[in-house]
């Protein structure tokens, strides 16, 4: 269901493109006539803030409007949101999203400032992204079966590292966990930068890692990538197998980065909003950033976002029971 899921969205996109080249017409004609704030609920340098930048350069380009990204990280990026449903619904206050996060916040938070379901208007799917099972090079596994063995050979010795309880690094090593029947030891970290780190210098046997820092270190030889998450290889690492092709069927985990508003905005700003997006992540600038980060570009139409949403928050809600993550 999961593949179905991804083959919808792009299957979607490319149905709906055409009709999204033309929604600008339909928009308030001066819309938009002032800066737009793009919250980003992460701190600088990380992939969305990089994609956030990446973005807000191009689509201030073809609006004739600055683009201003505002990083409000904490709280798992609860605090950004907050921010966001709390702004008029003006097409001026934007949030650029982790979606996967913004999911599993729903089920991980026990009281939230916002209804992640009620509280936004879905804008638009931007980006995809994979996770890449790494290790030591030091580590004798060269493979997810051989990593698989160890941890049963070990009886809870081995460890993984994490972002943070709750976080999606931290879910994907549960499913792995559950799905190899594995025991190993969570280790939290303040952040993927920190757990990075730890992986570097062989503190934990192995990470959940986001692309970036993963295709980097493993390149230069100081980490041994085994998988990747999404349901394809991908181009920045063509060489690392699938969490399938590595012989554990039925693990996809793919990050999807997102647009949101707050609820009650102008339809007509949306779909406005929605074509730039569009037009910005098929350009050939944003297309070499998204090779650079390791994502995939891709765009639906509103409506399609919001569905997958509502889905994206029901399939991690059991995830998050299993794991038995708690809010740091």
């Amino acid at each position: 269901m999961k593949h179905l899921l991804v083959r919808g969205l792009l299957q979607a996109a490319a149905c709906g493109l055409a009709v999204l080249a033309s929604a600008p017409a339909l928009a308030q004609a001066d819309y938009p006539k002032q800066p737009i704030r793009m919250i980003v609920g992460f701190a600088p340098g990380g992939i969305s803030d990089v994609l956030a930048r990446a973005l807000a350069a191009k689509v201030s380009s073809q609006v004739g409007q600055g683009v201003i990204v505002e990083n409000r990280p904490g709280a798992g990026t609860t605090i950004a949101g907050d921010m966001v449903a709390k702004a008029p619904p003006d097409g001026y206050t934007i949030w650029l999203q982790d979606i996967t996060t913004h999911a599993i916040n729903a089920s991980l938070y026990p009281k939230l400032p916002y209804d992640t379901a009620k509280d936004f208007s879905p804008i638009a799917l931007v980006a995809s992204t994979p996770l890449m099972l790494v290790v030591h090079p030091s580590s004798p596994a060269r493979s997810v079966r051989e990593l698989a063995t160890q941890a049963k050979a070990e009886q809870g010795k081995m460890s993984y590292g994490s972002s943070g309880n709750g976080t999606i690094i931290h879910l994907a090593s549960e499913m792995l966990k559950a799905s190899q029947g594995l025991d190993a030891v969570h280790v939290p970290y303040k952040g993927s930068g920190p757990a990075t780190q730890a992986i570097l210098a062989g503190e934990v046997s192995f990470v959940f890692s986001t692309m970036p820092p993963a295709v980097s270190n493993a390149r230069a030889g100081k980490l041994r990538a085994l998988a990747v998450t999404t349901p394809k290889r991908v181009a920045a690492a063509p060489d690392v197998p699938t969490m399938a092709e590595a012989g554990v069927p039925n693990f996809e985990l793919v990050l999807y980065t997102g647009i949101l508003g707050p609820k009650g905005m102008d339809p007509a700003v949306v779909r406005r909003l929605n074509a730039e997006f569009a037009k910005a992540v098929q350009s050939e600038e944003i297309r070499k950033v998204y090779e650079n980060l390791g994502a995939d570009p891709i765009a639906v139409a509103p409506e399609a976002f919001g569905d997958m949403l509502v889905k994206e928050m029901a399939r991690y809600a059991p995830v998050v029971k299993a794991s038995g993550a708690k809010v740091d």
